[in-house]
């Protein structure tokens, strides 16, 4: 399968990407299955159901959330109603919605999305991510009854995503991180065949601090007193994700790659 993850969605410049290239992706890359992380889709905190929708019109098949993934407080019932949307599978007990789901690509294969939520330098005390998936991953085999499995490691620490990453080799066909904002330059895939990426940045624009608007975080920075409130940057956005081509026959990684798609930073094309 050709399949397309993207980082988190910013604000409206970060939607505007996705509505504007997605589309077009989708038909020259002959993408299988698109993954797009929506939890800062809307002014920068939390995802709204009409940008959801958005954002599945678009092309993508299904939205990951994060740590703000009931900000936009309609999301507590929206998720309820859209199968197509994954919320952290430690979020919370008794929280709406799913942390991940089994869907179904072209040709009737399967594709499982997984969510988790580190712990590390994060603000809330969230349940941990290692005991979370371990479950998902034995009741799942990797191309047994998924052809590909697919793991968004939402945290702040490089080191937690990396161990989140080896953890899961031999076991997912992708696992990438997301929340930091940053793309990282380690896409590569792991000895048990499983394709990884520390962070795959956001689709947003980089002309800003981590996609807000640069003069408030500035400020907070300079004098360490907050004025105004955060809003996202609202240039041209670019697109970053990461791109994974796996075989249906056992779900392991053939090739992967970064993905940089319009606004500043320097643009990547496929192989």
């Amino acid at each position: 399968m050709r399949i397309l993850f993207l980082g988190d969605v910013m604000g409206r410049a970060g939607r505007a990407a996705v509505q504007q290239h997605l589309p077009r992706l989708r038909d020259e890359w002959r993408l299988d299955f698109v993954v797009v992380n929506g939890e800062n889709a809307s002014n920068g905190m939390g995802l709204t159901g009409d940008h959801a929708k958005l954002l599945l019109d678009a092309g993508a098949d299904c939205l990951t959330l994060g740590d703000h993934a009931f900000d936009q407080k309609d999301m507590l019932q929206f998720i309820e109603n859209e199968p197509r949307i994954v919320r952290p599978v430690n979020f919370a007990k008794g929280a709406p919605g799913r942390g991940h789901r089994l869907y179904t690509a072209p040709g009737g294969r399967k594709v499982l999305v997984v969510q988790v939520l580190g712990q590390v330098f994060m603000k809330r005390p969230f349940d941990d991510p290692f005991s979370a998936i371990e479950p998902i991953l034995k009741s799942h085999p990797r191309g047994g009854q998924a052809q590909a499995i697919i793991v968004d490691m939402h945290c702040e620490a490089t080191s937690e995503k990396m161990a989140m990453g080896h953890y899961c080799d031999k076991r997912a066909s992708l696992v990438v991180g997301t929340h930091t904002h940053i793309p990282t330059a380690d896409a590569q895939i792991l000895n048990g065949g499983t394709a990884y990426l520390t962070d795959a940045g956001m689709c947003g624009d980089y002309d800003s601090i981590i996609g807000m608007d640069k003069v408030e975080p500035m400020r907070r920075f300079i004098t360490g007193m907050p004025k105004a409130r955060f809003s996202p940057a609202d240039g041209e956005a670019t697109l970053s994700g990461v791109f994974v081509e796996t075989d249906d026959r056992d779900g392991q990684a053939k090739s992967v790659q970064m993905v940089r798609v319009g606004g500043r930073l320097q643009e990547t094309r496929l192989q």
